[in-house]
């Protein structure tokens, strides 16, 4: 069996390694499909370490496959690297400050997603190695989760085909298991062409573009009484056709993110949202083009693949944390905005099963210290990843660490400004051991890896994975990248 203590020592003696690598991609800040120097910086840490790389996979200059091993079971541990666009803010400070207006940021902690990745399997790489253990490890460079599904273009292409367990975990405010379904999703330009003229000598002579995305928007808006709760409808005006109000816009563009429990619910709503655009050109006798952009699947979580987690991870413990953290904490947490705690919207339903001391933990700690209990019922999270498709036919399951203050809001220039502290290393460093543990108990017990295969048949039944992307739709990457990764 695993050595656990040989993992932990050799993580633990190398973590500056990877806390370094975690704050570049932090620097590098690369939004979606633009991941070119983070990508790059792994693949050649990667290559120095003996793993066979394939470059450019699914369509995506920036997805990468890295694989050590010959034969045995194969474990893939997922990473991501990608950053989120107008969340530029400088590290370890108390107010917004970006290091560049306008410029992205890792609001989201994915500069730790995929340095801890990364940690993992490089060190379950150098155990089978030195220990002589048949096995296949593979890192995953999966790029443009946010926005981008880059995962769900990487399984539609069978690159998850041959694997036998799928690791991965993400950055939190709490320690737990993210055995938890997610919400899928798809998101869609709509794109309206109308004619230009002059708004008040001849504003019959124009069909307004910007008139149907407002329609359109106000159609949306009214569906929502009719759509189940837990769905959800976001939009952005994309292009407003200008700053001109004397000129009937000619060109307008909204971009709508559709997200309900089911990829089958979210394509019924999706075909409703459709027929509101169409409604709204009708209206306002403008043409519509439709573009759609990416979705994701819901989660399928795996019970099996949990509670190796789970066991791991109380094997590891949870980050501890010093006064000084907490005390930056706490003067952190005083630029929030008052009101609910998002972990008790979260957790706070749930006393029964996590029991009162946790909850009182979650309502009165600055940073969380413990790791809860993994007896929640399965439940649906409102937010979405790409990690879904990879559940849909890898047996999967991630876990959630500490590496951000309770209550930091995601997405928030507080979530970034965290994101090289410390404790954002600690949780980092915790979740590769973790996943390296995992990876190599699931790498030693087949007949493990067996009942994960036959949980996942028996969630799914007779349903077949059906990729939410259609073969002909191409992940959105800029011209340049191709350029820039050969």
């Amino acid at each position: 069996m695993t050595n656990s203590i040989d993992i932990i020592h050799w993580i633990d003696a190398n973590q500056q390694r990877f806390i370094d690598i975690s704050d570049k991609i932090w620097e590098y800040a690369e939004i979606r499909f633009e991941e070119v120097k983070s990508a790059k910086l792994q693949i050649e840490v990667l290559e120095e370490e003996g793993f066979e790389v394939t470059r450019g996979v699914a369509d995506m200059p920036t997805a990468f496959v890295a694989s050590y091993g010959k034969e045995g079971p194969i474990i893939a541990v997922l990473g991501e690297y990608d950053a989120l666009s107008g969340l530029s803010q400088k590290a370890g400070v108390f107010e917004k400050t970006p290091v560049e207006e306008g410029a992205s940021g890792h609001g989201c902690g994915h500069n730790l997603l995929g340095a801890g990745s990364l940690a993992a399997a490089i060190a379950v790489k150098n155990y089978l190695e030195s220990h002589k253990i048949p096995g296949i490890i593979q890192y995953y460079g999966c790029p443009g989760e946010e926005g981008g599904s880059g995962k769900t273009y990487m399984v539609r292409e069978g690159l998850f085909d041959a694997v036998d367990i799928a690791l991965c975990w993400h950055p939190f405010s709490t320690n737990f298991i993210f055995n938890l379904s997610s919400l899928s999703n798809i998101q869609v330009y709509f794109r309206f062409k109308g004619i230009s003229a002059h708004a008040a000598a001849a504003p019959h002579m124009g069909r307004s573009a910007l008139d149907a995305v407002e329609l359109m928007n106000i159609g949306a808006n009214y569906l929502r009484e009719h759509i189940i709760t837990q769905a959800r409808l976001h939009y952005a005006v994309t292009n407003t056709g200008g700053n001109a109000p004397n000129v009937v816009q000619a060109d307008a563009e909204v971009l709508y993110l559709i997200r309900a429990p089911t990829i089958l619910q979210t394509k019924e709503i999706y075909e409703r949202v459709k027929k509101i655009a169409k409604g709204a050109a009708l209206m306002t006798e403008t043409e519509v083009e439709i573009i759609f952009d990416k979705a994701a699947s819901n989660l399928i979580p795996n019970d099996i693949v949990g509670e190796v987690l789970f066991e791991k991870f109380k094997e590891v413990g949870a980050p501890q944390y010093t006064e000084e953290e907490i005390e930056y904490g706490k003067k952190l947490r005083q630029t929030f905005n008052k009101g609910e705690v998002p972990e008790l919207n979260t957790f706070g339903a749930f006393k029964e099963e996590l029991g009162e001391d946790m909850i009182e933990k979650i309502k009165t700690k600055i940073i969380f210290d413990d790791i809860l209990p993994n007896t929640l019922p399965e439940f649906t999270l409102p937010g979405s990843t790409d990690v879904g498709d990879v559940s849909w036919v890898v047996p999967t399951s991630q876990i959630g660490t500490s590496c951000v203050i309770l209550g930091t809001p995601g997405h928030s220039w507080q979530e970034v400004t965290q994101c090289t502290t410390s404790i954002s290393h600690k949780g980092m460093i915790a979740a590769a051991k973790v996943m390296a543990l995992t990876a190599l108990e699931f790498v030693e017990n087949i007949e493990l890896v067996n009942e994960a295969k036959a949980e996942l048949n028996m969630r799914l039944g007779s349903t077949k994975y059906e990729s939410p992307i259609a073969s002909e739709v191409k992940p959105n990457v800029p011209k340049w990248v191709f350029e820039a990764m050969k």
